[in-house]
């Protein structure tokens, strides 16, 4: 078996390694991609720092890394592989270049069959215990996930195409959000920031930017077009359900925003996780409107249930990305209403994926700069 296939491999908590691994052996309708660009996600930290996201723990030695993009695996041998697109692939070729979705589903579940495939049971997602991730030289992908990128669009987009997918999924399938209407989003992150970019893209009149990082509403601003508004501090003794009631009449209040009517917001994006930032969220989206959640932090929050009810108001759970997401994504970019650029800060050689992590974590290098996105080559790439 071919062992050609350095991986950073996340050991235990707090170790990480290289590692030389078998290179995988494809199916029928499969590819093999060497990956040449891959996205350090929060969850990859966490996973270093943790151990774990939720249920989801690291018992076994296992692969970091699930926002990538490469190139179909060409036709040279690997010592004795030599069949790098499986015989029942048509619409691929070596040398093609991708941006990969991450998550290879059974295509027999109801979920699957319902055109929910994010929520299939069985999924092999990449850098989700106990499955490996794309942090290595060569990934195994179905074919139908390795969406081919128009010549504009650069492979380090295509490894943004995952978080972009996020906000996709967020914002036009979940959000149902179109043009003429107005969202507000807490969490000026890679996904916050990507849920304004989709929102911008489609036609929203008015985009909020909420945070407590002054240089993060900055980006927004600047980045987005989007008005912004920072969150004060808390008082002596406050709860935080009383926190966030008088956040969101602070917030509305300097925004001019209301609760119906032209000045009010259609959709509420929660891309924090925080408790108190779902909280004001439930204040400050209109009676009538969606709430999607899709920053995870403590699973246990106090939500105000009567606001749920008497605004009617639609909250859903976002989970990755699903049927058309993807390609949605690429089509945005490659229309150039949306420029990736701008979010990737930090890029690292392989080599130096040790220090990649140490910055995201850290949330900015060494030289102070503030990390949006760090990007790692794969081996032997610039």
């Amino acid at each position: 078996m071919a062992t050609d296939n350095p991986s950073f491999v996340l050991r235990a908590v707090e170790d990480v390694a290289y590692e030389e691994r078998p290179v995988p052996e494809i199916k029928g309708d499969e590819v093999l991609v060497a990956v040449k660009k891959t996205g350090i996600c929060g969850s990859d930290v966490h996973y270093l720092v943790e151990g774990r996201i939720g249920d989801f723990v690291v018992e076994k030695p296992m692969v970091l890394g699930h926002e990538s993009a490469g190139v179909v695996s060409r036709g040279k041998q690997i010592l004795f592989i030599d069949v790098l697109v499986g015989p029942d692939v048509k619409h691929l070729k070596p040398g093609d270049r991708v941006a990969m979705e991450p998550g290879a589903t059974c295509r027999l579940c109801d979920a699957c069959k319902l055109g929910r495939y994010n929520l299939c049971p069985d999924i092999v997602f990449a850098a989700t215990p106990p499955y490996d991730g794309t942090l290595a030289r060569y990934y195994r992908l179905p074919a139908d996930l390795a969406y081919p990128l128009p010549e504009n669009v650069s492979l380090e987009d295509g490894a943004m195409m995952e978080p972009l997918a996020v906000g996709v999924h967020s914002v036009s399938n979940l959000g149902s959000f179109y043009a003429n209407q107005t969202i507000a989003v807490f969490g000026c992150g890679p996904v916050g920031l990507l849920c304004m970019a989709v929102a911008k893209a489609i036609g929203a009149s008015r985009i909020v930017a909420v945070d407590i990082v002054p240089a993060r509403l900055e980006f927004a601003k600047i980045y987005i077009g989007a008005e912004t508004y920072l969150p004060p501090k808390f008082e002596n003794g406050e709860s935080k359900i009383d926190y966030s009631r008088r956040n969101a009449t602070l917030m509305k209040q300097q925004l001019d925003i209301t609760d119906r009517g032209r000045n009010s917001i259609d959709l509420v994006i929660d891309a924090s996780g925080a408790e108190v930032s779902i909280q004001t969220g439930f204040y400050v989206v209109k009676t009538g409107g969606t709430f999607v959640q899709v920053g995870m932090g403590n699973p246990n929050v106090t939500l105000n249930l009567s606001l749920l009810m008497t605004k009617e108001l639609n909250y859903k759970g976002s989970f990755r990305y699903g049927p058309g997401d993807y390609p949605l994504a690429i089509s945005l970019v490659a229309s150039g209403k949306i420029d990736l650029k701008p979010l990737v800060t930090h890029r690292f050689k392989f080599e130096d994926a040790i220090v990649a992590f140490k910055a995201t974590r850290a949330g900015k290098s060494e030289d102070g700069k503030g990390v949006i996105k760090a990007i790692i080559s794969g081996p032997g790439e610039d």
